[in-house]
């Protein structure tokens, strides 16, 4: 790219110097266009190719270790599986349960008309033991029954 002569000076005499402006129009021009492409490929790189997948005999995967259930009731009792445990003795039942495993999965159910405090309060001390796989059990909700067709 050779950059473009202006004239200088008046005289009768023509002399030309090299303009020291860069021209950002080309570039601006490249960049508008890059930006177009990439906000219209950006969203089709999110969405999943539609696949038809084989088909196979094989068995499904089963977990083989069954996760523990830490339950609280509405009155505040515990439960570990279906054992009634006192809140300082939960941690010590499952360490000797789980053999001090601290990847063992373990599930904390709460019964909804009981105060979110005491499910995070027992969901605290069973992470405090150093068990790092602790989750929420919620039910799904039922299907919602289709409305009544007016005549």
């Amino acid at each position: 790219m050779a950059a473009p002569m202006i004239k200088a000076g008046g005289g009768g005499r023509r002399r030309y110097s090299p303009m020291s402006d860069i021209n950002v129009t080309p570039f601006v021009d490249v960049m508008l266009v890059l930006l177009i492409v990439f906000m219209v490929t950006a969203p089709l790189l999110t969405v999943g190719v539609p696949v038809d997948l084989p088909k196979t005999e094989a068995a499904q995967l089963t977990d083989e270790i069954e996760p523990l259930v830490v339950t609280v009731r509405e009155d505040g009792t515990i439960f570990l599986q279906e054992t009634e445990v006192a809140a300082d003795q939960l941690v010590p039942r499952l360490m000797a349960v789980t053999g001090a495993k601290p990847d063992t999965r373990i599930f904390v159910r709460g019964d909804r008309r009981i105060a979110y405090g005491s499910v995070m309060e027992v969901m605290g001390m069973v992470s405090s033991a150093g068990f790092s796989r602790v989750a929420l059990l919620a039910e799904l909700p039922e299907p919602a029954a289709p409305a009544p067709a007016r005549p």
